[in-house]
């Protein structure tokens, strides 16, 4: 059968721990790699404006030897100009995977339904499992272990906030999430994340307060506070939002050791400060460097012929 990657609550903890060891290989000798995916190509079918999910999946096809197709909204415009059935079946005569990238999640959950060819989802309004498996990466990367860590996530109960919670849940760290009433996390995925982290030990919680979410933290998590589909929203937002900025104040409350982390784009000023951004506990950058990293990981268990 194929294999898809629609959401992290699908996997199990030892195939996350496969990915993140594999990026671990990847990553300091990728020269071995260089053919993992020869003769094998990918469509990249993006309904949203993209700068590292594109550039990461394209590079990242191009150093295992494959090709990476992009279709953007003018392509296909699917579901319009053609149905995601038709899309879905017809891409699978084509290439090898599809990494979509669109608005509703129900988008990506016929898209699986329909192909023939391994589903990535390179992110939906519900989730965006690629974001997060490279933030867990680098929280271990960074800190040597992810069992018993403390992730507080600030703001909006997002995609990004929902692919960590499934993460945090299935890996054994805690996370605390706070955002402003009206704005929280999909409840359904929090009963999840919990209770994947009964069985993994660790806690989630929700919280309307930063300062507690913060307090003792290993790392510090933010993103915009208006996502892409929400641009209307963004001056209601703005002031919803206002106390919610991770900044340096905020971070005194976390660990000396704690991680600043946003997936990018940021809004400096907005969710998050130029002072926690640019200091030395962001990690931001090296954050959307393994984006590149752990996505070859994941090309490889989807598309490798050694699955």
């Amino acid at each position: 059968m194929k294999k898809d990657l629609i959401a992290i609550k699908d996997l199990t903890a030892p195939e996350i721990e496969d990915i993140l060891t594999l990026t671990d290989r990847l990553k300091s000798d990728s020269a071995s790699f260089n053919q993992a995916l020869k003769g094998k190509t990918i469509a990249l079918v993006f309904q949203k404006p993209s700068n590292r999910t594109r550039v990461s999946f394209e590079v990242g096809m191009y150093q295992l030897g494959g090709l990476a197709l992009y279709l953007g909204p003018n392509e296909i415009n699917l579901g319009v100009r053609e149905s995601i059935h038709d899309v879905a079946k017809t891409l699978s005569r084509y290439v090898n995977g599809i990494v979509l990238r669109t608005f509703e999640h129900q988008n990506v959950l016929e898209m699986a339904r329909h192909a023939g060819i391994p589903i990535i989802n390179g992110l939906s309004d519900l989730l965006h499992p690629c974001q997060a498996l490279a933030d867990i990466y680098t929280v271990k990367e960074k800190l040597g272990s992810l069992k018993g860590r403390k992730l507080a996530y600030i703001g909006d109960g997002n995609n990004v906030c929902h692919s960590l919670l499934y993460a945090c849940g299935k890996m054994g760290m805690d996370v605390g999430v706070a955002s402003p009433k009206g704005y929280e996390c999909n409840p359904s995925v929090v009963k999840e994340a919990k209770s994947f982290a009964k069985v993994s030990g660790s806690s989630v919680f929700m919280s309307s307060k930063p300062e507690e979410a913060a307090k003792d933290a290993d790392v510090l998590y933010t993103d915009v506070w208006a996502s892409m589909g929400q641009e209307k929203e963004a001056k209601k937002r703005a002031k919803v939002f206002k106390g919610f900025q991770v900044n340096k104040k905020l971070a005194s409350l976390a660990k000396p050791h704690c991680l600043i982390m946003h997936c990018l784009p940021a809004h400096r000023g907005q969710e998050i400060s130029d002072d926690a951004i640019d200091s030395k506990n962001s990690v931001v950058f090296d954050e959307a460097e393994n984006r590149l990293h752990v996505q070859k990981a994941i090309l490889i268990k989807l598309l490798g012929e050694n699955k």
